[in-house]
């Protein structure tokens, strides 16, 4: 099994891409608005210290678009930064759909 968070002998720390995704993912689901990530969800590219990032999600009905993605760009900043030793690059964030939040009551007919 390969080693998620590697130390080589001279105190260097890398992390293994699902580590990064993980991140990301979370950053993104974890704002509110956001109904669900759509397709692979995130794609990222690291070149040197830095992590470029694109996100595909569907919001839900009657929220702020702009504040969606401006919420989710500084989160994942945050949480990059944060928990790894790496800067954040460019953050895309592309909404692709709405969806309809289902209330309590009517799951519940």
């Amino acid at each position: 099994m390969k080693n998620l968070i590697n130390i080589d002998s001279d105190g260097d720390v890398t992390y293994g891409n699902h580590v990064l995704l993980s991140i990301i993912r979370l950053a993104t689901e974890e704002i509110s608005g956001v109904g669900s990530m759509q397709g692979k969800g995130v794609r990222m590219e690291v070149r040197g210290n830095v992590v470029d990032v694109s996100v595909s999600i569907n919001v839900y009905y009657g929220v702020s678009c702009a504040d969606v993605a401006f919420r989710i760009q500084n989160n994942i900043k945050r949480n990059i930064e944060t928990s790894t030793t790496y800067k954040a690059g460019k953050i895309d964030v592309n909404i692709l759909g709405v969806e309809f939040q289902e209330s309590k009551e009517s799951s519940t007919l």
